[in-house]
Protein backbone atom coordinates (compact mmCIF):
# COMPACT_ATOMS: atom_id res chain seq x y z
CA UNK A 1 0.00 0.00 0.00
CA UNK A 2 1.40 3.42 -0.99
CA UNK A 3 1.87 6.18 1.57
CA UNK A 4 -0.89 8.18 -0.13
CA UNK A 5 -3.30 5.23 0.05
CA UNK A 6 -2.38 4.74 3.69
CA UNK A 7 -3.12 8.39 4.43
CA UNK A 8 -6.51 8.19 2.71
CA UNK A 9 -7.37 5.21 4.91
CA UNK A 10 -6.16 6.89 8.09
CA UNK A 11 -8.49 8.76 10.42
CA UNK A 12 -9.32 12.38 9.69
CA UNK A 13 -7.17 13.80 12.48
CA UNK A 14 -4.16 11.80 11.28
CA UNK A 15 -4.64 12.97 7.69
CA UNK A 16 -5.02 16.57 8.83
CA UNK A 17 -1.61 16.46 10.50
CA UNK A 18 0.38 14.26 8.11
CA UNK A 19 -1.13 14.39 4.60
CA UNK A 20 0.52 16.40 1.87
CA UNK A 21 4.10 16.38 3.13
CA UNK A 22 6.77 13.94 4.22
CA UNK A 23 9.54 15.13 6.59
CA UNK A 24 12.32 16.79 4.59
CA UNK A 25 14.85 14.09 3.58
CA UNK A 26 17.80 16.45 4.11
CA UNK A 27 16.97 18.02 7.47
CA UNK A 28 14.05 15.98 8.80
CA UNK A 29 11.91 19.13 9.11
CA UNK A 30 8.36 18.01 9.88
CA UNK A 31 6.69 21.20 8.61
CA UNK A 32 6.77 22.24 4.92
CA UNK A 33 9.19 25.15 4.37
CA UNK A 34 7.96 28.46 2.96
CA UNK A 35 9.45 28.41 -0.54
CA UNK A 36 9.68 32.15 -1.09
CA UNK A 37 10.74 31.88 -4.70
CA UNK A 38 9.17 32.91 -7.98
CA UNK A 39 11.30 30.73 -10.26
CA UNK A 40 13.42 27.57 -10.23
CA UNK A 41 16.73 26.49 -11.74
CA UNK A 42 16.13 24.03 -14.57
CA UNK A 43 18.20 20.93 -15.23
CA UNK A 44 18.79 21.88 -18.86
CA UNK A 45 16.38 23.58 -21.24
CA UNK A 46 12.91 22.27 -20.44
CA UNK A 47 14.25 19.96 -17.76
CA UNK A 48 12.13 20.77 -14.73
CA UNK A 49 13.35 19.65 -11.33
CA UNK A 50 10.38 18.05 -9.62
CA UNK A 51 8.03 19.70 -12.13
CA UNK A 52 8.67 23.23 -10.86
CA UNK A 53 9.40 26.09 -13.22
CA UNK A 54 7.45 29.16 -12.02
CA UNK A 55 5.49 29.71 -8.81
CA UNK A 56 2.25 30.69 -10.51
CA UNK A 57 2.21 27.18 -11.99
CA UNK A 58 3.35 25.39 -8.83
CA UNK A 59 5.19 26.03 -5.58
CA UNK A 60 6.25 23.31 -3.12
CA UNK A 61 4.54 25.00 -0.17
CA UNK A 62 1.31 25.17 -2.15
CA UNK A 63 1.75 21.57 -3.34
CA UNK A 64 1.82 20.40 0.29
CA UNK A 65 -1.37 22.31 1.05
CA UNK A 66 -3.10 20.96 -2.04
CA UNK A 67 -2.20 17.40 -1.09
CA UNK A 68 -3.62 17.91 2.38
CA UNK A 69 -6.86 19.39 1.00
CA UNK A 70 -7.35 16.40 -1.31
CA UNK A 71 -6.77 13.96 1.55
CA UNK A 72 -9.22 15.71 3.89
CA UNK A 73 -12.02 15.68 1.30
CA UNK A 74 -11.13 12.17 0.09
CA UNK A 75 -10.63 13.48 -3.45
CA UNK A 76 -8.01 12.84 -6.10
CA UNK A 77 -6.70 16.37 -6.61
CA UNK A 78 -6.79 19.56 -4.54
CA UNK A 79 -6.19 23.11 -5.75
CA UNK A 80 -5.45 26.22 -3.68
CA UNK A 81 -6.45 29.74 -4.69
CA UNK A 82 -6.02 33.31 -3.53
CA UNK A 83 -9.63 33.42 -2.25
CA UNK A 84 -12.83 31.41 -2.27
CA UNK A 85 -14.23 33.58 -5.07
CA UNK A 86 -11.06 33.04 -7.10
CA UNK A 87 -11.65 29.31 -6.75
CA UNK A 88 -15.27 29.72 -7.83
CA UNK A 89 -14.44 31.79 -10.90
CA UNK A 90 -11.65 29.44 -11.97
CA UNK A 91 -13.96 26.44 -11.70
CA UNK A 92 -16.70 28.15 -13.71
CA UNK A 93 -14.27 29.09 -16.51
CA UNK A 94 -12.85 25.58 -16.53
CA UNK A 95 -16.24 23.88 -16.91
CA UNK A 96 -18.71 26.34 -18.46
CA UNK A 97 -18.92 28.24 -21.73
CA UNK A 98 -21.00 31.28 -22.78
CA UNK A 99 -24.57 30.25 -23.54
CA UNK A 100 -24.68 27.63 -20.80
CA UNK A 101 -26.49 27.69 -17.45
CA UNK A 102 -25.95 27.10 -13.73
CA UNK A 103 -28.42 26.43 -10.90
CA UNK A 104 -27.47 28.29 -7.71
CA UNK A 105 -28.96 28.36 -4.19
CA UNK A 106 -31.80 30.79 -3.63
CA UNK A 107 -30.03 31.89 -0.43
CA UNK A 108 -26.47 31.78 -1.72
CA UNK A 109 -23.58 33.66 -0.18
CA UNK A 110 -23.78 37.24 -1.42
CA UNK A 111 -20.35 37.10 -3.05
CA UNK A 112 -21.28 33.97 -4.98
CA UNK A 113 -24.50 35.59 -6.19
CA UNK A 114 -22.60 38.75 -7.20
CA UNK A 115 -20.08 36.65 -9.14
CA UNK A 116 -22.80 34.91 -11.15
CA UNK A 117 -25.10 37.92 -11.49
CA UNK A 118 -22.58 40.65 -12.32
CA UNK A 119 -19.55 38.84 -13.76
CA UNK A 120 -20.45 35.45 -15.22
CA UNK A 121 -23.78 36.64 -16.63
CA UNK A 122 -21.98 39.39 -18.57
CA UNK A 123 -19.71 36.64 -19.93
CA UNK A 124 -22.82 34.82 -21.20
CA UNK A 125 -23.48 32.30 -18.42
CA UNK A 126 -27.09 32.24 -17.22
CA UNK A 127 -28.16 31.24 -13.71
CA UNK A 128 -31.37 30.29 -11.91
CA UNK A 129 -31.92 30.19 -8.13
CA UNK A 130 -33.52 27.21 -6.41
CA UNK A 131 -33.85 26.16 -2.75
CA UNK A 132 -31.18 23.55 -2.02
CA UNK A 133 -33.53 21.80 0.42
CA UNK A 134 -36.08 21.06 -2.33
CA UNK A 135 -34.76 18.41 -4.71
CA UNK A 136 -37.77 18.77 -7.03
CA UNK A 137 -37.27 22.53 -7.25
CA UNK A 138 -33.62 22.04 -8.16
CA UNK A 139 -34.63 19.51 -10.81
CA UNK A 140 -37.19 21.96 -12.22
CA UNK A 141 -34.59 24.75 -12.39
CA UNK A 142 -32.30 22.66 -14.60
CA UNK A 143 -32.37 23.49 -18.31
CA UNK A 144 -31.83 20.21 -20.17
CA UNK A 145 -28.81 20.32 -22.44
CA UNK A 146 -27.79 23.75 -21.13
CA UNK A 147 -27.15 23.36 -17.38
CA UNK A 148 -23.51 22.51 -16.69
CA UNK A 149 -23.38 22.96 -12.91
CA UNK A 150 -25.77 22.45 -10.01
CA UNK A 151 -24.22 24.61 -7.30
CA UNK A 152 -25.20 24.14 -3.68
CA UNK A 153 -24.15 25.26 -0.25
CA UNK A 154 -25.06 23.03 2.67
CA UNK A 155 -25.52 24.46 5.19
CA UNK A 156 -26.35 27.62 3.25
CA UNK A 157 -25.18 31.11 4.15
CA UNK A 158 -26.85 32.64 6.19
CA UNK A 159 -30.15 30.73 6.52
CA UNK A 160 -28.49 27.35 7.23
CA UNK A 161 -30.70 25.37 4.88
CA UNK A 162 -29.60 21.80 4.19
CA UNK A 163 -29.29 20.12 0.81
CA UNK A 164 -29.34 16.35 0.42
CA UNK A 165 -26.02 15.87 -1.37
CA UNK A 166 -26.68 12.31 -2.50
CA UNK A 167 -30.10 13.16 -3.95
CA UNK A 168 -28.87 16.36 -5.59
CA UNK A 169 -25.94 14.50 -7.16
CA UNK A 170 -28.39 12.07 -8.76
CA UNK A 171 -30.48 14.96 -10.12
CA UNK A 172 -27.44 16.74 -11.52
CA UNK A 173 -25.98 13.60 -13.10
CA UNK A 174 -29.32 12.67 -14.70
CA UNK A 175 -29.16 16.05 -16.47
CA UNK A 176 -25.52 15.63 -17.51
CA UNK A 177 -24.41 18.31 -15.06
CA UNK A 178 -21.83 18.35 -12.29
CA UNK A 179 -22.73 18.84 -8.63
CA UNK A 180 -20.60 21.48 -6.91
CA UNK A 181 -20.83 21.67 -3.10
CA UNK A 182 -19.58 24.72 -1.24
CA UNK A 183 -18.50 22.98 1.96
CA UNK A 184 -17.23 26.12 3.72
CA UNK A 185 -19.77 26.12 6.58
CA UNK A 186 -19.38 22.44 7.41
CA UNK A 187 -15.62 22.07 6.84
CA UNK A 188 -14.13 18.75 5.69
CA UNK A 189 -14.21 17.51 9.29
CA UNK A 190 -17.99 17.56 9.49
CA UNK A 191 -18.87 16.62 5.90
CA UNK A 192 -17.17 15.08 2.85
CA UNK A 193 -19.43 15.73 -0.18
CA UNK A 194 -17.28 13.76 -2.65
CA UNK A 195 -18.05 10.56 -0.73
CA UNK A 196 -21.76 11.31 -1.19
CA UNK A 197 -21.62 11.73 -4.97
CA UNK A 198 -20.59 15.36 -5.49
CA UNK A 199 -18.15 16.07 -8.32
CA UNK A 200 -16.49 19.19 -6.89
CA UNK A 201 -16.01 20.49 -3.36
CA UNK A 202 -15.26 24.15 -2.90
CA UNK A 203 -14.06 26.10 0.15
CA UNK A 204 -13.28 29.55 1.26
CA UNK A 205 -10.26 28.37 3.26
CA UNK A 206 -10.30 31.82 4.89
CA UNK A 207 -12.94 30.34 7.16
CA UNK A 208 -12.73 27.08 9.12
CA UNK A 209 -9.89 25.47 7.16
CA UNK A 210 -7.46 28.29 7.94
CA UNK A 211 -9.35 28.96 11.13
CA UNK A 212 -7.45 31.91 12.61
CA UNK A 213 -8.72 34.97 10.66
CA UNK A 214 -5.18 35.69 9.45
CA UNK A 215 -5.18 34.48 5.84
CA UNK A 216 -7.50 34.66 2.81
CA UNK A 217 -7.72 31.66 0.51
CA UNK A 218 -9.86 29.25 -1.45
CA UNK A 219 -9.81 25.62 -2.52
CA UNK A 220 -11.26 23.15 -5.00
CA UNK A 221 -11.11 19.36 -4.61
CA UNK A 222 -12.23 16.98 -7.38
CA UNK A 223 -12.51 13.25 -7.99
CA UNK A 224 -12.29 13.10 -11.78
CA UNK A 225 -8.79 13.39 -13.27
CA UNK A 226 -10.02 14.87 -16.57
CA UNK A 227 -11.76 17.62 -14.61
CA UNK A 228 -8.59 18.02 -12.57
CA UNK A 229 -6.61 18.66 -15.76
CA UNK A 230 -9.06 21.37 -16.83
CA UNK A 231 -8.81 23.04 -13.41
CA UNK A 232 -5.01 22.76 -13.50
CA UNK A 233 -4.89 24.54 -16.86
CA UNK A 234 -7.21 27.34 -15.75
CA UNK A 235 -5.52 27.74 -12.36
CA UNK A 236 -2.26 28.43 -14.20
CA UNK A 237 -3.80 30.43 -17.04
CA UNK A 238 -5.86 32.69 -14.74
CA UNK A 239 -3.23 32.86 -12.02
CA UNK A 240 -5.36 33.54 -8.93
CA UNK A 241 -3.07 31.50 -6.68
CA UNK A 242 -1.97 32.01 -3.06
CA UNK A 243 1.58 32.97 -2.23
CA UNK A 244 3.73 30.52 -0.27
CA UNK A 245 3.23 32.25 3.08
CA UNK A 246 -0.56 32.15 2.63
CA UNK A 247 -0.33 28.46 1.72
CA UNK A 248 1.83 27.84 4.80
CA UNK A 249 -0.67 29.54 7.14
CA UNK A 250 -3.63 27.67 5.65
CA UNK A 251 -1.84 24.32 5.94
CA UNK A 252 -0.91 25.19 9.51
CA UNK A 253 -4.57 25.80 10.31
CA UNK A 254 -5.61 22.44 8.87
CA UNK A 255 -3.60 20.60 11.51
CA UNK A 256 -5.94 21.72 14.30
CA UNK A 257 -9.18 21.64 12.28
CA UNK A 258 -10.66 18.61 14.04
CA UNK A 259 -10.15 19.85 17.59
CA UNK A 260 -11.30 23.36 16.68
CA UNK A 261 -14.47 22.11 15.00
CA UNK A 262 -15.43 20.01 18.00
CA UNK A 263 -15.13 23.10 20.22
CA UNK A 264 -17.03 25.27 17.71
CA UNK A 265 -19.85 22.71 17.77
CA UNK A 266 -19.82 22.40 21.57
CA UNK A 267 -20.11 26.17 21.97
CA UNK A 268 -22.72 26.56 19.23
CA UNK A 269 -24.95 24.00 20.91
CA UNK A 270 -24.72 25.94 24.18
CA UNK A 271 -25.52 29.22 22.42
CA UNK A 272 -28.49 27.67 20.60
CA UNK A 273 -29.90 26.34 23.87
CA UNK A 274 -29.66 29.83 25.38
CA UNK A 275 -31.18 31.64 22.39
CA UNK A 276 -34.06 29.18 22.11
CA UNK A 277 -35.31 30.24 25.53
CA UNK A 278 -34.82 34.00 25.14
CA UNK A 279 -37.95 36.18 24.77
CA UNK A 280 -36.19 38.63 22.41
CA UNK A 281 -35.54 35.83 19.90
CA UNK A 282 -38.39 34.83 17.59
CA UNK A 283 -36.57 32.00 15.80
CA UNK A 284 -33.29 30.14 16.15
CA UNK A 285 -31.93 28.60 12.94
CA UNK A 286 -29.53 25.70 13.50
CA UNK A 287 -29.47 22.29 11.77
CA UNK A 288 -28.95 20.58 15.12
CA UNK A 289 -32.45 21.51 16.28
CA UNK A 290 -35.00 18.76 15.73
CA UNK A 291 -37.50 21.32 14.42
CA UNK A 292 -35.08 22.45 11.70
CA UNK A 293 -36.54 21.17 8.39
CA UNK A 294 -33.15 19.84 7.32
CA UNK A 295 -32.30 18.16 10.61
CA UNK A 296 -32.75 14.58 9.40
CA UNK A 297 -30.62 15.12 6.28
CA UNK A 298 -27.96 16.97 8.26
CA UNK A 299 -27.87 14.13 10.79
CA UNK A 300 -27.29 11.66 7.98
CA UNK A 301 -24.52 13.49 6.09
CA UNK A 302 -22.76 15.58 8.76
CA UNK A 303 -20.66 14.45 11.72
CA UNK A 304 -22.03 17.34 13.82
CA UNK A 305 -24.00 20.49 13.05
CA UNK A 306 -21.33 23.18 12.91
CA UNK A 307 -20.47 26.48 14.54
CA UNK A 308 -22.78 28.78 12.57
CA UNK A 309 -26.01 29.96 14.20
CA UNK A 310 -28.58 32.43 12.88
CA UNK A 311 -31.51 33.91 14.75
CA UNK A 312 -34.31 36.43 14.23
CA UNK A 313 -35.23 39.18 16.65
CA UNK A 314 -38.72 39.89 17.95
CA UNK A 315 -37.93 43.62 17.72
CA UNK A 316 -37.25 43.50 13.98
CA UNK A 317 -34.33 45.09 12.14
CA UNK A 318 -33.76 47.82 14.73
CA UNK A 319 -33.21 45.27 17.47
CA UNK A 320 -31.04 43.08 15.22
CA UNK A 321 -28.77 46.06 14.54
CA UNK A 322 -28.59 46.93 18.25
CA UNK A 323 -27.61 43.37 19.16
CA UNK A 324 -24.80 43.44 16.60
CA UNK A 325 -23.55 46.78 17.89
CA UNK A 326 -23.86 46.00 21.61
CA UNK A 327 -22.07 42.63 21.62
CA UNK A 328 -18.52 42.79 22.95
CA UNK A 329 -17.08 39.27 23.12
CA UNK A 330 -18.72 38.62 19.75
CA UNK A 331 -16.81 40.93 17.41
CA UNK A 332 -18.88 42.83 14.83
CA UNK A 333 -17.36 41.79 11.54
CA UNK A 334 -17.78 39.89 8.31
CA UNK A 335 -16.27 36.45 7.63
CA UNK A 336 -16.59 33.42 9.89
CA UNK A 337 -14.89 30.25 11.02
CA UNK A 338 -12.09 31.79 13.06
CA UNK A 339 -11.21 30.99 16.65
CA UNK A 340 -12.89 34.23 17.77
CA UNK A 341 -16.67 34.67 17.78
CA UNK A 342 -18.14 37.05 15.21
CA UNK A 343 -21.56 38.66 14.87
CA UNK A 344 -23.05 40.36 11.83
CA UNK A 345 -26.24 41.65 10.22
CA UNK A 346 -26.39 39.80 6.87
CA UNK A 347 -28.90 42.19 5.30
CA UNK A 348 -26.59 45.17 5.75
CA UNK A 349 -23.24 43.37 5.54
CA UNK A 350 -22.36 40.07 3.84
CA UNK A 351 -25.61 39.85 1.87
CA UNK A 352 -26.13 43.50 0.91
CA UNK A 353 -25.49 42.50 -2.72
CA UNK A 354 -28.75 40.49 -2.81
CA UNK A 355 -30.98 43.30 -1.46
CA UNK A 356 -34.03 43.74 -3.67
CA UNK A 357 -33.61 40.31 -5.32
CA UNK A 358 -35.26 36.94 -4.73
CA UNK A 359 -32.27 36.11 -2.54
CA UNK A 360 -32.84 38.97 -0.08
CA UNK A 361 -32.46 37.85 3.56
CA UNK A 362 -34.76 38.87 6.43
CA UNK A 363 -33.96 42.28 7.94
CA UNK A 364 -34.36 40.94 11.50
CA UNK A 365 -31.71 38.23 10.98
CA UNK A 366 -28.46 38.05 12.96
CA UNK A 367 -25.69 35.61 12.05
CA UNK A 368 -23.22 34.25 14.57
CA UNK A 369 -19.93 32.51 13.95
CA UNK A 370 -19.47 30.88 17.34
CA UNK A 371 -15.79 30.73 18.24
CA UNK A 372 -13.85 28.64 20.72
CA UNK A 373 -13.87 31.02 23.70
CA UNK A 374 -15.42 30.12 27.05
CA UNK A 375 -19.07 29.27 26.34
CA UNK A 376 -20.32 30.99 29.52
CA UNK A 377 -18.69 34.24 28.38
CA UNK A 378 -20.36 33.98 24.98
CA UNK A 379 -23.77 33.41 26.51
CA UNK A 380 -23.37 36.28 28.97
CA UNK A 381 -22.37 38.58 26.11
CA UNK A 382 -25.44 37.68 24.07
CA UNK A 383 -27.64 38.06 27.14
CA UNK A 384 -26.37 41.62 27.61
CA UNK A 385 -26.73 42.48 23.92
CA UNK A 386 -30.26 41.13 23.75
CA UNK A 387 -31.10 42.90 27.06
Amino acid sequence: MSEQQHRHKSGFETRAIHAGYEPDPTTGAVIPPIYATSTYKQDGVGGLRGGYEYSRSANPTRTALEGALAALEEGERGFAFASGLAAEDTLVRAVCRPGEHVVIPDDAYGGTFRLFDKVEQAWGLAHSPAPVSDVDAVRAAIRPGQTRLVWVETPTNPLLNIGDIEALAAVAHDAGALLVVDNTFASPYLQQPLTLGADVVLHSTTKYVGGHSDVVGGAIVVRDLALAEAVTFHQNAMGAVPGPFDAFLTHRGIKTLAVRMDRHCDNAERVVEFLAGHPAVSQVIYPGLEEHPGHAVASRQMKRYGGMVSFRCTGGEAQALRVCEDAEVFTLGESLGGVESLIEHPGRMTHASVAGTDLEVPADLVRLSVGIENADDLIADLDRALG
